[in-house]
């Protein structure tokens, strides 16, 4: 496992953006949602920058997998919380477009980094590379 920093990756990078854009649109929900969706949506939010961030820092490939798809899970948890944010009318239709679609391409990167991964395991596996 390369010895780069976690705040060298673009799905690290990427999540920062998600985290600060639902901290943004939230905080124009209205205040009675202060301990239920915005809470939750918040919390989900910062779940996935920190879950990338713990998984690199196990050096392990297989940890590192399993932080990226409970990160991708919480991707999964935004989606729907972000979702029911719009039904309830708290998100304009710009806004939804532009986090779903936030959403997605994170969601893309850190199914390619999986992707990645567990190739790089199965060459080690095969005795063609030198990974965990």
């Amino acid at each position: 496992m390369s010895k780069s920093s976690y705040k060298d990756l673009i799905a690290w990078q990427k999540a920062m953006g998600l985290v600060t854009a639902v901290y943004d649109v939230t905080e124009k929900f209205p205040s009675h949602e202060q301990f239920g969706l915005i809470s939750q949506l918040r919390r989900a939010a910062v779940s996935v920058p920190s879950n990338i961030a713990e998984g690199k820092d196990h050096y392990s490939n297989r940890d590192f997998v399993r932080f990226l798809r409970h990160a991708r899970g919480s991707l999964a948890e935004i989606e729907t919380q972000i979702l029911i944010a719009a039904q309830r009318q708290y998100l304009p239709p710009a806004a939804t477009t532009k986090l779903t679609a936030q959403i997605g391409e994170l969601g893309r990167v850190l199914s390619g980094l999986i992707n990645s991964l567990q190739r790089s395991k199965r060459a080690a596996d095969s005795g063609l590379g030198t990974e965990d």
